[in-house]
């Protein structure tokens, strides 16, 4: 497998890793782990740099003039990628909202 097929499952890949961290993110926090939360955050932005550097091989390809066949993987590459992508912003908003909670919980049981 090479070319866009390949570029495609690297990113399909790297996206899936960074989505099971978010997903794990959003559970630690509701259970008050905030640290660890935003732990698995930034290595899901890791994964998720990534899935974007096989991207942007991809528009450099095009640039440099090769044909890029826009394929049903493709699509779906590029669907988990800005989706995921969405879903990180989310979740660090999510955990930010639980460790609010958290914080105004023990503020009024003190």
């Amino acid at each position: 497998m090479e070319g866009m097929e390949e570029i495609s499952f690297r990113i399909i890949a790297a996206v899936g890793e960074a989505k099971s961290l978010i997903m794990s993110a959003i559970g630690l926090a509701n259970e008050g782990k905030f640290d660890e939360a935003k732990e698995q955050l930034t290595a899901a932005k890791e994964k998720f740099v990534s899935a974007h550097n096989a991207h942007f091989e991809m528009i450099q390809k095009e640039a440099g003039g090769e044909k890029v066949e826009l394929g049903l993987l493709l699509v779906h590459a590029e669907d988990q990628l800005m989706t995921t992508s969405l879903l990180h912003d989310m979740a660090g908003k999510m955990v930010e909202m639980y460790q609010k909670m958290y914080e105004l919980h023990d503020e009024k049981g003190a």
